[in-house]
């Protein structure tokens, strides 16, 4: 490669993480400006942080954002795990072929579509939208993640270490629990992360599904965005962009960590003959 394709390729990586990257830098650059006029630079100040605490609205949304991220993650993930297992397990089924495609559906369809699909269903079944509403339709959104990101790493791990384990008078569910689950631990811990990620930072699922007294923070800043950014604003949305950076950094870490274990050659120990007396 010649040194004028090398240099193209450089200015071309670092113009699209210009490109990618910089509005966030200038959000979070800004976020400790000391002037209320977001467009003019004031000096440092953290006091729009402190001022955050002040701030009553802001800070129940952040709780349900918490809330409902926790619980929908901590559900789509044990619910992609069964899927997962469903998938790699059970052979070929009747209806896996429409299990897959449902299970999977999520991951094709708009956002737009989904959350309208899940309204209607809520008004058919006379359902009041909320916290509960809100917690389904982000399952409805991630478990396809899950499932996905499980079934993988279920198909990495050995059958026949739960195959001896049953061999030895383990039944299937505790073989998968002693031998499989361990294994799927790191990947496990991924997906809830990403599904809890997903969740975080949802605005058009979330739209759909929550109620007037359920609103997130990504609906609650999208509404005051419209009448105006204040330096509020841009401190709670650099401390969410924070927390996502943070949940992803451990997921890319335990994925890193999961699959250098599994590149791991195991030792083992060379036998020599024995040598005649």
């Amino acid at each position: 490669m010649s040194a004028a394709a090398a240099w193209a390729r450089a200015a071309t990586l670092v113009a699209g993480f210009v490109f990618l990257y910089a509005p966030i830098v200038v959000l979070a650059v800004m976020s400790f400006n000391a002037s209320r006029l977001v467009s003019v630079w004031g000096g440092f100040s953290t006091k729009w942080y402190a001022a955050l605490l002040q701030n009553a609205q802001l800070l129940h949304s952040a709780k349900i954002s918490l809330a409902a991220a926790l619980a929908s993650a901590a559900i789509a993930t044990v619910l992609g795990l069964l899927a997962a297992v469903a998938l790699a397990r059970f052979g070929g089924f009747r209806s896996r072929l429409l299990f897959f495609g449902a299970v999977h559906a999520p991951l094709v369809l708009p956002e737009v579509v989904l959350g309208l699909a899940l309204l209607t269903c809520f008004v058919a079944l006379g359902v009041g939208r909320g916290f509960v509403t809100l917690v389904i339709g982000h399952v409805t959104l991630t478990m396809c993640f899950m499932t996905v990101a499980l079934l993988a790493a279920l198909r990495d791990c050995d059958p026949t270490l739960e195959e001896a384990a049953m061999d030895l008078g383990a039944t299937p569910p505790e073989a998968f629990a002693r031998v499989a689950l361990p294994q799927l631990a790191p990947a496990i811990v991924t997906a809830f992360l990403l599904a809890f990620t997903l969740s975080l930072d949802d605005l058009v699922i979330a739209s759909f599904a929550t109620g007037p007294g359920a609103t997130t923070l990504p609906m609650r800043i999208y509404s005051q965005v419209r009448l105006g950014v204040s330096p509020q604003i841009n401190a709670i949305s650099t401390l969410l962009l924070a927390l996502v950076a943070v949940s992803l950094g451990l997921a890319a870490l335990v994925s890193y960590w999961r699959t250098g274990r599994n590149l791991r050659v195991p030792k083992t120990a060379s036998h020599s003959p024995d040598k005649a007396p």
